[in-house]
């Protein structure tokens, strides 16, 4: 018998992706049905994976709301889960500046009404599997010496987005902590790729170098962040939910450190337009220095590690798909 997992926000970017490429592998279709919530906000988008719906009958996609805990419960004695993907994040850090209580809606109290229910299936049945998928930002920032992240480094998110996140993690310690919840989490640092929100940093260089427009960079340009891309995250998460340690946090990186600036100018070079396009404008309101993930962790117990080279082969892919995105 297969067992049933709910993927929330995979009309989203990573989720999307993740349908994509995991969730509709064969291996994993022999075992797994899934269900696929998506309050479909302007970040998740059905078209992302129309298709895959369409060809798949082991997917099932529901427009629901985290945030809704009596929905959430309805979802929860319909399909007798066997665990939780939770993707649904508010995510943008710019858009949490200005207004924060829908991340604290969206990524605290919504997870915490998955937990809830994931909770009384667990109590039911004595089986169940629950990953948060949360980010790098939680730990903070490093300065340009400081060794890389790792599972235990100390929280202290220094946005209202890192902010909740870092809230939503610690409800899942404490639900496995407290009620032994087979819970695990994954944080990752930046993902890159296609069907990503033009809001995000890639696609909005590429975007704007595409229409000749200025490229905004945020103070110097001097700020590093460590790249991944979403395969190799999602290929991660997927080795996390089937085979990490209940209670456990798993770094995933994707070895990539560049200055925002560098990336930019990257993406001018292979597009083949100017620098004089960069635009200098004021900085992020606290923003974080530098992010550097160590993922030993997940290399060592789950013999994972990323394989899609940042400047050799994930950003050319990035940039052609956007290219042919945006010249239809």
């Amino acid at each position: 018998m297969k067992k049933c997992v709910l993927l929330t926000g995979c009309a989203g970017f990573i989720g999307s992706n993740f349908v994509k490429t995991i969730a509709c592998r064969d291996d994993v279709k022999a075992q797994y049905d899934f269900v696929i919530v998506d309050a479909l906000t302007y970040a998740g988008r059905l078209s992302n994976i129309q298709k895959e719906l369409d060809a798949n009958p082991h997917l099932t996609f529901v427009k629901e709301d985290i945030r809704d805990a009596h929905k959430m419960d309805q979802l929860f004695k319909k399909y007798q889960f066997y665990g939780v993907i939770n993707f649904a994040a508010e995510s943008h850090v710019d858009r949490s500046i200005e207004s924060p209580n829908i991340f604290v809606e969206t990524n605290v109290l919504g997870t915490l009404n998955l937990l809830k229910e994931s909770l009384a299936q667990f109590e039911k049945t004595g089986s169940f599997r629950y990953l948060q998928v949360s980010t790098d930002e939680v730990y903070g920032t490093l300065q340009l010496d400081d060794p890389a992240f790792t599972e235990d480094t100390p929280i202290a998110p220094n946005s209202p987005y890192s902010a909740s996140k870092a809230s939503a993690d610690l409800l899942c310690r404490s639900f496995f902590e407290t009620f032994k919840l087979p819970v695990t989490i994954t944080r990752c640092s930046n993902n890159y790729g296609p069907l990503q929100v033009e809001e995000k940093f890639i696609p909005l260089m590429i975007k704007r170098a595409l229409a000749n427009e200025k490229l905004p960079i945020y103070g110097t340009g001097m700020n590093i962040r460590d790249w991944i891309y979403v395969d190799d995250h999602n290929e991660g998460v997927w080795k996390v939910f089937t085979a990490g340690k209940n209670g456990e946090v798993y770094n995933l990186g994707g070895n990539s450190e560049r200055q925002n600036l560098d990336v930019a100018k990257m993406i001018l070079k292979h597009l083949g337009k100017p620098e004089s396009l960069l635009s200098f404008v004021q900085d992020r309101k606290g923003h974080d220095f530098r992010y550097a993930i160590n993922y030993s962790k997940a290399q060592k117990e789950l013999n994972w590690q990323p394989t899609v080279r940042f400047e050799e082969e994930g950003l050319e892919r990035t940039i052609n798909y956007y290219k042919n995105l945006w010249a239809k």
